[in-house]
């Protein structure tokens, strides 16, 4: 039997998600049509899909039932889109380019871009709760996920993370602390929260749910001080979204705080301590091994 390739993994992984996501929003057509052909664009505008693949691949790591996981995974997605969307209008990061693709806002206007947001959040709370109702997982444990989630997505995660970004703008100084807290909240919590969830809803122990927290912590700041050197290095046609926009706002970014070749070096070691972190596991978890230094390496 041949080695299912990491590339193949991904396309697998993201094709199921992609399944399932297509299952669950309304058609174009469904009124509001607006809204739903608007929600739509925002979801399946491109993207990796990475935080439902780290959910499925810690789910694949603890031996669990890959289709219990994904209506999850696919809320997991959900919630990052809505994040992007708002992220874009110009209140907040005022991107024209998400994905390659024109953002949401510059489509469809600026305020159905905040009704998209609204609406694919409600949607991921939605899709679990569904999944809960459903009974492939015992409902205490959904309960446990869904509030996780929330936590993680919420005023003490991401938003909260992304409240302190914003503010953080133009300041004259910033602890590297600050700077760490900032990327852990508005990146890191909901990479960590996916890692979890695939491993709590798939069966880990508590000795393996530890060993995923610590490599999900591990991978979240990773890939944020990947994306802040992507955002000083890349070229827009690469990275699908404008470049240098960090600088001229004014945002704190590691490659602001510490250099770009600290920054480096510091992403390249989160990636080394996420692999470390999966000691307790055989190769069941290579795809996350393999994921961590994908992470640190990518070009967009």
């Amino acid at each position: 039997m041949i080695p299912e390739t990491l590339e193949t993994y991904f396309l697998t992984r993201k094709a199921e998600v992609d399944q399932r996501l297509e299952a669950t929003l309304p058609a174009a057509s469904c009124p509001p049509a607006g809204l739903h052909e608007a929600m739509r664009y925002a979801l399946f505008a491109g993207g990796k899909r990475l935080r439902p693949i780290l959910c499925l691949a810690a789910c694949d790591a603890v031996r669990g039932r890959r289709d219990a996981v994904l209506p999850f995974a696919a809320a997991l997605e959900l919630i990052h889109t809505y994040s992007l969307v708002h992220d874009d209008l110009p209140a907040m990061d005022n991107d024209d380019f998400r994905r390659g693709k024109p953002t949401t806002h510059k489509v469809f206007g600026e305020a159905t871009a905040i009704l998209v947001g609204d609406a694919l959040l409600t949607a991921a709370f939605g899709q679990m709760a569904e999944a809960g109702l459903a009974g492939d997982s015992p409902p205490k444990k959904v309960l446990t996920v869904i509030r996780a989630l929330a936590d993680a997505a919420g005023s003490a995660g991401m938003v909260g993370g992304q409240y302190a970004d914003v503010a953080s703008e133009g300041k004259p100084h910033l602890d590297l602390e600050q700077v760490y807290d900032i990327h852990m909240r508005k990146t890191g919590d909901l990479i960590r929260s996916a890692v979890r969830i695939g491993g709590m809803l798939g069966g880990a122990s508590p000795k393996q749910l530890t060993a995923l927290t610590r490599y999900g912590e591990a991978v979240g700041l990773a890939f944020q001080i990947a994306d802040d050197l992507l955002d000083v290095e890349g070229q827009t046609i690469e990275t699908g979204k404008s470049t240098g926009a960090d600088a001229a706002r004014g945002k704190w970014t590691y490659p602001r705080k510490i250099g770009a070749e600290a920054a480096r070096k510091e992403a390249e070691a989160m990636s080394e301590r996420a692999v470390s972190a999966l000691k307790p596991f055989g190769p069941e978890a290579d795809r996350l091994r393999e994921i961590a230094v994908l992470v640190v390496r990518r070009t967009k």
